[in-house]
């Protein structure tokens, strides 16, 4: 099976507040053809520490991808550093230059003398086209490895990618081929999941099985390789039907969807409307509900009842109730699901309340304590929660419970 290394490239990706999405993209798409991904690598604008790991990779993966550093700028350092690797001289491009410039003149602008950088071409490399920005990609075979430097920004890097590199990988690829899925679990622990589907799983060496926990919920991997991709797909049908067995109800997504998602399509074919009344959450119900691309067709409206006046005056609470059993406890809670459904005059409506943090718990009502309920004309429920986490996670897994509360009433 081929293999492939992955290097992002850039300083920037070294600080708290950059993410490298490149390396998951391309990691999709080269599953897709049968290459096997078996390293990504995140590096600075630093020419040895870039040669270094540009030469590792060619010592051992026959594809490198690389992607930023391919700027104007004195730290865009990839053609040259990937040239020096491979032992390759940059030569200056005059049809490649020319297209630089004729760029910008498109845009109005005379070219700055700098971005004759973008035209320095690695000796023996084709030029990748890159209709959507300046500095074009580079293709080299070098020593029966195949590297690919490719722009950072994602709405140059991938159509470049598709179009160019990925045709090219798929002839090298061979007859293997691989598909992913995820299988997503509310309402059980790693543990749990695992103690009940371990049985099966480990019984298969193809497809592969990783169980992971993601912020609010656990996610089960599958992977499996095949000759075709409906081969691998009918082999992920296989385990994922044994599983569902095992788990029932707790799987919510078998695509890998998100529960917004789900919750959005269950609405939408049963011709079910919603509203929410959120508390400690702040909205977060509402806006990951409308995140989904037709809820209005199914989304009424969204109340954000934060203070004990607002639960009274927006969705009519009774404010003896807050007396007497504080903001956050299950009468509260339900009255606000039965508030915002009638006023909304939805089938349904669902609230949250708690104590979110860092601040305002106390021994009765800790931190992380949230109460979900939710209502229809016939019947109102809650859940009491103790959740885990800061503030940002205790919010976020409240809104898992709340639209997962609705998820099981839908099914």
């Amino acid at each position: 099976m081929l293999t492939a290394e992955i290097i992002a490239i850039g300083s920037e990706l070294l600080t708290p507040d950059r993410t490298d999405t490149n390396s998951l993209w391309l990691t999709e798409k080269l599953n897709g053809i049968g290459v096997e991904v078996k390293l990504k690598t995140v590096v600075g604008d630093d020419d040895a520490r870039l040669e270094e790991t540009i030469r590792d990779a060619l010592r051992r993966s026959r594809v490198v991808i690389t992607t930023g550093g391919l700027g104007p700028t004195e730290d865009d350092i990839t053609r040259k550093i990937a040239g020096r690797a491979m032992g390759r001289r940059l030569m200056l491009n005059e049809q490649v230059l020319d297209g630089v410039r004729a760029k910008f003149i498109a845009m109005g602008r005379a070219m700055p003398e700098i971005n004759a950088r973008q035209a320095m071409i690695i000796e023996g490399a084709e030029v990748l086209d890159n209709p959507r920005g300046t500095a074009p990609g580079l293709f080299v075979e070098h020593e029966g490895r195949s590297v690919a430097l490719l722009p950072g920004p994602p709405r140059e890097m991938r159509p470049m990618f598709e179009t160019l590199v990925l045709p090219k990988l798929a002839a090298k690829a061979g007859d293997v081929r691989v598909a992913r899925r995820i299988l997503r679990v509310a309402g059980m622990g790693e543990s749990a999941v695992d103690e009940r589907i371990a049985p099966v799983y480990t019984q298969y060496k193809n497809p592969q099985t990783t169980i992971l926990f993601n912020k609010s919920e656990i996610e089960i991997q599958l992977t499996a390789q095949a000759k075709t991709e409906r081969d691998a797909e009918l082999l992920l049908d296989g385990l994922a039907g044994q599983i569902e067995e095992r788990l029932g109800d707790a799987i919510f997504a078998f695509r890998g969807e998100m529960m917004e998602e789900i919750v959005g399509l269950r609405l939408a074919v049963g011709g079910f409307t919603l509203a929410v009344a959120e508390s400690c959450t702040g909205g977060l119900v509402a806006q990951r509900i409308t995140e989904v691309a037709g809820s209005s067709n199914y989304f009424k409206e969204g109340v954000v009842a934060y203070a004990n006046e607002s639960k009274v005056r927006l969705v009519g609470v009774p404010s003896e109730l807050i007396t007497e059993y504080g903001a956050v406890s299950a009468p509260v809670a339900e009255a606000m699901a039965e508030g915002v459904r009638q006023r909304a005059d939805a089938d349904f409506g669902i609230s949250v309340t708690g104590v979110a943090g860092p601040g305002g718990g106390s021994p009765e009502k800790p931190i992380g304590l949230v109460y979900v309920a939710l209502a229809d004309d016939a019947h109102t429920e809650h859940r009491k929660l103790m959740l885990p986490g800061d503030r940002q996670l205790i919010r976020w897994r409240a809104s898992q419970a709340a639209l997962d509360l609705l998820r099981r009433r839908l099914i």
